[in-house]
Formats: C-alpha cells, structure tokens, sequence
C-alpha cells in the first residue's frame, strides 16, 4: 500500500507546537521511519531535545539547527542568513527522497519576517515525494500554507507559568 504524505501544521501562540512535532518524529522513528528535524530559530544551544536525539536514535533521526537563537536579541542580517541557509538544507533534505517524515521548526517565521516567499514554500511542498509526510510548526501560519495543509492544530493560550514571572526551565522550555 502506497503512503499518502500529509503535510501537518502546528500553529498559535501557545506552547507545545515544537513539542508536538517531535512527538510525531517519536512516534514515526519507534515505527521505523526514517525523519530529519531542522530547526530554524533554535540555536546551537543543548536543547533537551538534542541531546536525547543524539544518544537514543542515532542514525534514525537526523537533527539539524539552522538557526541562530532568539531572532529579537541579533542583528537581522544574521538571522536572515542561518535562516536562508537552513531552508536551502531543507530543500535538499525534501528532494532527496531519504526521508519518511521531516520536521521543519519555526519554518513559520521564515515567511513571516519575509526570508522565504510563501509562493517558494508552497511550491516546494508540492514537489516533495508523495510519501513524504511534512510537519511545520511556528506562529502565525500564513493563510495559504494553512489551506495547503492536511491538518492543521492552533495551540493557543489559556494560562503560562510566564505570566507569573515564572521564567522557563531545563526539561520543559529547553
């Protein structure tokens, strides 16, 4: 039976975008799926994330950071150029038809601080493999890439420990 790719969004300003999405490469990797996660505004920082996915799934999940941390604290330039070479990677990564599932993390931003065309972005989803299931988190989602979309999850939200001057913790932010 052929596999039919969907192309998965998670969006809004709630928390839990980037934690569903590798979810979803847990899930397919314990099905034996090959998946490649690459996350654009992410730093070279030792998330948590990278340091389980370097230690309990070599060579099944491919993690790449593309990015160059919190975009609002460094000169746009450079933002832009991490970002304009991560997307480059995912390019190769969804034309090769290497992969089961890939994760692109806050490819959002991309389209909105106008990186990356949403015209580019939609266009190569449609000439990715159609096995290839694509997952895309970050905020506000344009309207075309959402209608675009198989599926689509708005996390939003209703009470963040931020509110209470709770910063963010090892294990659960990062």
């Amino acid at each position: 039976m052929a596999t039919q790719g969907l192309v998965i969004i998670n969006t809004g300003h709630g928390k839990g975008k980037t934690t569903a999405a590798l979810g979803q490469a847990l899930r397919a990797a314990g099905q034996g799926l090959k998946v490649c996660i690459i996350q654009f505004i992410k730093g070279q920082a030792k998330t948590g994330e990278a340091l389980a996915l370097a230690t309990d799934f070599p060579g099944q999940i491919e993690l790449h950071l593309a990015g160059t941390g919190f975009t609002w604290q460094q000169d746009m330039e450079t933002v832009k150029a991490a970002a304009l070479a991560g997307w480059q990677l995912a390019r190769e990564k969804i034309l090769s038809d290497a992969y089961d599932l890939i994760v692109l993390d806050e490819l959002t931003y991309l389209i909105g601080f106008g990186i990356v065309s949403e015209e580019e972005v939609i266009g190569l989803l449609r000439k990715r493999p159609k096995r290839l299931h694509l997952v895309i988190t970050g905020r506000d989602a344009s309207p075309r890439l959402i209608d675009y979309a198989d599926l689509v999850t708005e996390m939003r939200v209703i009470k963040h420990p931020f509110q209470k001057g709770i910063k963010a913790q090892k294990g659960i932010e990062f």
